[in-house]
């Protein structure tokens, strides 16, 4: 992986979409941020794809020397490698929807980061159990 301390502002596709929605009832043509409002890590996000699916992790050493190892079986499950860092990497990605919640009433934490990260990892267990059942 690369960059684990890079904070995002992670939302839910569905959510976002809910927004565009009311932007198009909103009676006058405006600009509006579709953001959460928090941020959190890649490596939290991780954490908790990794829980999702049934295995802690507990992570070791610092910047390029960051391993995650599964606690169960000491394997190292993730590596940082500088290749996937962004040449201009942004430490810090917020958006601000104060005006969609306030203009279009809008709930920009309908989903939880947590259960964005659940909803997430469930579909791509599914999606492995149907192709291993030969149902693509």
């Amino acid at each position: 992986m690369g960059n684990l301390d890079a904070l995002r502002d992670w939302g839910y596709a569905k959510d976002y979409i809910e927004c565009m929605w009311l932007m198009l009832q909103h009676h006058t043509p405006e600009d509006f941020v579709i953001a959460t409002g928090e941020m959190h890590t890649v490596r939290e996000f991780a954490t908790l794809a990794f829980k999702e699916a049934g295995i802690e992790i507990r992570w070791e050493g610092k910047g390029v020397d960051e391993k995650g190892f599964d606690v169960a079986t000491g394997k190292a499950l993730v590596e940082v490698d500088p290749k996937y860092f962004r040449p201009a990497e942004v430490e810090q990605l917020l958006g601000d929807p104060t005006k969609a919640k306030t203009v279009l009433g809008w709930n920009p934490r309908k989903t939880s980061f947590e259960d964005l990260v659940k909803v997430m990892v469930r579909h791509d267990m599914e999606k492995v159990k149907r192709m291993i059942a030969g149902k693509h």
